[in-house]
């Protein structure tokens, strides 16, 4: 049965080879994780920062993680391995790979070129022994490439040539209703939306055959946000006002302190998602505050 989640935690159709209990997960956000570590997005984040993030949330949660690699931080397939080896290494279970190119002069990379690249991760996480899950981001419609008449069926070649170089799912990051609903007909795998503010609602996507629903950088771009908001108020005209939290101090200082109630079999993972199991994956996680939320079950 397909259900959907959300890309920071939730569920997902999981192949046969995988373990029931990796249905629920949360992912991450390049640019996210890029934007808290004091980086531009676009891979502008050394590698390494990148998958120590990665093992932070993966120790920090109960769920599988999923880990959002861009274009694989590397410009010959080899090195789109190694990283998948890293992130795996580092807890992750799955992954997200981008076929955008900004060095490129067609702003998306070859389909042959894209999937040696798509191959390569599928061999090295296979090597792996973990039954990784290999998300395969097209971005025909995010970028805008190629002639709108024959977009559609550009994405669903790339979709077809992705999956036979190992990938399990498809990504068509920014295609609207109609796009999806012909994809969701015309592969056969898991298809994964880009939601966006104010728009079709999760159960809508469901009807429509979506398997999966991202948020991208969505939260991290709330949270800060608020910051920005409350420090021009401050600077800018001397009201406090923006500063009033949502958190009281003693309910942070009880997320962020040592935890005495770690889970246990008798305390299970609560049903649905908690706040820091959405924040983590969104890459906000920066401490053991997030950790510690998540084993507490808060909401």
């Amino acid at each position: 049965m397909t259900r959907c989640c959300w890309s920071t935690c939730g569920t997902w159709p999981a192949p046969a080879s995988w373990r029931a209990s990796a249905r629920r997960r949360v992912a991450t956000t390049g640019a996210g994780i890029s934007w808290s570590l004091g980086a531009r997005d676009g891979e502008r984040l050394e590698r390494r920062d990148l998958v120590e993030a990665v093992r932070r949330i993966a120790a920090a949660v109960r769920v599988p993680v999923d880990a959002d690699i861009e274009t694989g931080y590397g410009t010959v397939p080899g090195q789109v391995a190694d990283t998948v080896r890293a992130v795996v290494d580092a807890g992750a279970v799955g992954v997200t790979i981008e076929d955008g190119d900004d060095d490129g002069p067609g702003r998306l990379r070859p389909v042959g070129q894209q999937c040696a690249r798509l191959a390569a991760a599928r061999r090295a996480a296979d090597d792996c022994g973990v039954p990784v899950l290999i998300n395969a981001r097209v971005d025909t419609y995010l970028r805008t490439v190629g002639d709108p008449a024959t977009r559609l069926a550009d994405t669903v070649n790339r979709a077809t040539a992705y999956l036979g170089a190992g990938a399990d799912s498809i990504f068509p990051a920014g295609a609207g209703v109609d796009a999806v609903v012909s994809l969701v007909r015309a592969v056969a795998a898991p298809v994964n939306v880009l939601a966006e503010p104010g728009g079709i609602p999760v159960a809508g996507w469901a009807a429509h055959g979506v398997a999966r629903i991202s948020i991208g950088p969505a939260l991290a771009q709330l949270a800060y946000a608020t910051v920005h908001r409350a420090a021009r108020a401050l600077l800018l005209t001397g009201q406090t006002g923006p500063l009033n939290p949502s958190l009281g101090r003693e309910e942070l200082d009880r997320l962020a302190g040592p935890h005495a109630a770690a889970p246990t079999a008798d305390r299970p993972l609560a049903d649905g998602p908690t706040v820091a199991e959405h924040l983590a994956g969104d890459g906000v996680y920066r401490s053991q505050f997030w950790a510690n939320a998540v084993r507490d079950g808060g909401r």
